[in-house]
């Protein structure tokens, strides 16, 4: 075991991170739940594509996109890693400790793609979660080389995406160009461009109906696309979990760095990442969100860059935390916040399909790309608000609760005993 695993500690720097993740995740989540999917990458497809949209894209971008859900999966590899060694500290054995938690994570996981909204992360984590346990055992630093090593072919399969891409559209615009070379490129033109008006009302019944209608569409002609929209994903996943697990080893998500050491990771992180994205969404947006650059700067050089950004992030809530004395009510809420992560996760998706699906409130594609973006500070407000209350009278969170009842086979203590912990 790690020096920085001793059973029974709770590490304030990695809940604090993981809330601050979460809450992160939901900036990017918004647009899918309130708008088609098709608007997520882009504001072309639909939510409008005035100047005041296309900043918030572009803001986005450069600080939220990849970067959230990455320094998620940092701390998931982190979390995941001391668990399995609590478990080996207690006898128990982390095999099935582990597996256990992951199985019932991919459980959870189709139960929210399927049946609450389908931009579940969870199943990409239980299953990536699967493979990383075999690495648990490496030193911090190979962790490390591997992770990036991981990151780098990720982007370099984009890579290759953004190629295939140029020189379709190479072919399909020479003169004299095969036919299904034409039909190829227009259809994947057609993936990142304006929705046709058809396609338009077609979505928005659906999800402006019932929840039998959504369900009907999720199981059939979309039931794919879960699975898809996370396997694409999943060697960068594995990539940042296993970062996530040099983290811990080394110290440095818990904070036993030196002040100097992180101040030199923000720089290192911001300095290099900001100025390089400003310039990736500045390309992306004059090449008309083109589909090459799409994937040559969305996605395969955002992917070298973002590590950047995440480590200048986790190094930041560090220092912030390191720089804050006891009883800090803002870090302590959005601990709390970390710590009831798989509760706050799932309740964001709750909370936000009731107010834009039809069963509910029924505002889903009503608003423009910079409008939605005026609820995330609410629903921000409302996980600081209700996170440490619940965790200062229960020892997890609801679905944390449940989680690892399952996992353990047996129920958990959900009550504190008064008296000091």
């Amino acid at each position: 075991m790690t020096a920085t695993t001793e059973p029974g500690t709770r590490f304030i720097a990695l809940d604090l991170t993981r809330g601050i993740a979460v809450m992160g995740i939901f900036l990017m989540n918004i647009v899918g739940f309130a708008m088609p999917a098709e608007a997520y990458l882009t504001p072309i497809p639909y939510g409008g594509s005035t100047p005041l949209d296309m900043a918030v894209w572009a803001t986005n971008f450069v600080i939220a996109d990849g970067k959230m859900r990455g320094l998620f999966s940092v701390l998931f590899g982190a979390s995941m890693l001391l668990v399995i060694e609590r478990a080996e500290a207690k006898g128990d054995s982390p095999a099935l400790t582990h597996y256990s938690r992951m199985t019932w994570l991919l459980f959870f996981g189709a139960i929210h793609a399927w049946g609450i909204w389908y931009g579940d992360i969870l199943m990409l984590y239980a299953v990536v979660g699967c493979i990383a346990f075999f690495f648990r055992s490496m030193e911090a630093h190979r962790l490390l080389v591997l992770g990036l090593v991981l990151i780098f072919a990720q982007a370099m399969f984009y890579g290759m995406g953004a190629y295939a891409m140029w020189t379709l559209y190479n072919a399909a615009t020479a003169p004299g160009a095969d036919a299904e070379l034409v039909r190829q490129w227009t259809e994947a033109q057609a993936a990142f461009a304006v929705l046709s008006p058809d396609e338009v009302a077609r979505t928005l019944a659906i999800y402006q109906g019932s929840y039998t209608d959504i369900l009907r569409d999720r199981l059939g002609p979309h039931f794919w696309d879960p699975i898809a929209n996370n396997g694409y994903a999943s060697v960068e996943t594995l990539g940042l979990m296993l970062c996530g697990m040099a983290g811990l080893k080394s110290g440095f998500l818990t904070g036993q760095w030196e002040r100097p050491a992180y101040m030199r990771m923000v720089r290192l992180g911001f300095v290099i990442g900001i100025p390089a994205l400003a310039a990736l969404a500045l390309l992306t947006m004059a090449s008309g969100f083109s589909v090459t650059a799409i994937f040559a700067f969305g996605f395969a050089l955002q992917a070298l860059v973002n590590p950047l950004m995440i480590l200048g992030y986790a190094a930041l809530i560090i220092l912030w935390l390191k720089s804050s004395g006891d009883g800090n009510w803002l870090i302590d809420r959005t601990a709390a916040a970390g710590r009831a992560a798989f509760s706050n996760y799932i309740g964001t998706s709750l909370v936000c399909t009731t107010i834009f699906y039809g069963y509910g409130f029924g505002y889903y594609g009503e608003w423009s790309r910079a409008t939605i973006y005026l609820i995330v500070p609410l629903i921000w407000l409302l996980m600081l608000l209700w996170s440490k209350p619940w965790l200062d009278r229960f020892r997890y969170g609801p679905f944390e609760w449940l989680w690892r009842t399952l996992a353990r086979r047996e129920i958990q203590p959900m009550q504190k005993i008064a008296g000091p912990s």
